[in-house]
């Protein structure tokens, strides 16, 4: 291999693919490849391996390689707790890749590549405290203080998702289960089945929240309804982490954060809940939307 350059090579793994960009020094993307995922730890290996080659044959040799995935990353960097990527767990991948590629690999979950990814040079950009917020399937959180991502001790910081919803309301309807066994859990009230579980209730029918979300743009009561619903838990959500981490940004991904009210609605709201009152925090979408994970994976 030629000598390294400051190019850096971002990996985005998720269930089914690999997306993956090579970043010079400034951020501009020089290359991209896209590849499915085999379900095998020594061809995941090998699919990485062609990955960074064909990178690097499109751009020049890269210092670093970082990679994003869902799930549980411990301190040192290996993955611990994939649940979509189950043949990773409790083995040394990112020793492995570091001994294949010879320079580091640095491991992230998707959450925390996102809030770096938007931290450095996307919509969060210069903000001495970011805190990147994930609504979709699942919520998560990532905190970059000062352009470092902050990991914490058990390598949970910003995981604000398995929290309780704050500031209960009757509105708010009966607790459920999340996935990782406790009752009440923020992602439960905040993620898409929330919010198609709360149309379901008002209209009687089935709905996906990119069709709740277009039916409250056309004035659709019911889906006008759900969506409130859904900024109200939001605020609280939210007021509950500025009052903890009192963060200059929050920056909303995930296919959630398409909903274009809660720019303006949530940002209204949570100051009843915020110990400061007025707060200067704002609120903003994404610049780099999916890429956002592959591109705070190079970023690492």
């Amino acid at each position: 291999m030629a000598e390294p350059t400051g190019m850096r090579i971002g990996i985005d793994i998720g269930g089914t693919k690999i997306a993956a960009v090579i970043l010079d020094e400034q951020g501009r993307e020089q290359a991209r490849y896209r590849a499915d995922i085999p379900r095998d730890y020594s061809a995941t290996i090998g699919i990485i391996s062609k990955t960074v080659a064909q990178l690097e044959n499109e751009s020049r040799p890269a210092a670093q390689i970082g990679i994003s995935m869902p799930g549980v990353v411990d301190g040192a960097g290996e993955p611990i707790l994939v649940a979509n990527l189950p043949w990773l767990q409790g083995r040394p991948f990112r020793s492995d890749l570091e001994d294949l590629f010879e320079r580091p690999v640095h491991i992230g979950n998707d959450a925390n590549c996102f809030a770096l990814s938007e931290a450095t040079d996307g919509a969060a950009a210069g903000a001495a405290v970011v805190f990147g917020v994930i609504l979709g399937t699942g919520v998560g959180g990532g905190l970059v203080v000062n352009g470092r991502l902050i990991v914490g001790a058990n390598a949970a910081a910003g995981e604000w998702g398995h929290n309780p919803l704050p500031w209960r309301m009757a509105s708010d309807g009966d607790e459920i289960t999340c996935g990782c066994g406790q009752i009440g859990c923020i992602e439960t009230w905040l993620n898409g089945a929330a919010l198609s579980r709360d149309y379901l209730s008002l209209a009687g029918r089935q709905a996906k929240p990119e069709e709740i979300s277009r039916l409250a743009g056309d004035g659709e009561q019911h889906a006008r309804h759900a969506i409130t619903l859904y900024e109200t838990r939001l605020a609280r959500a939210l007021a509950a982490a500025i009052n903890f981490l009192d963060p200059d940004v929050i920056v909303l991904g995930g296919g959630l954060s398409a909903i274009p009210s809660l720019y303006t609605e949530v940002s209204r709201l949570w100051s009843h809940y915020a110990s400061s009152g007025t707060l200067a925090t704002r609120l903003v979408e994404a610049k780099y939307g999916p890429d956002s994970g592959v591109r705070g994976a190079a970023w690492l």
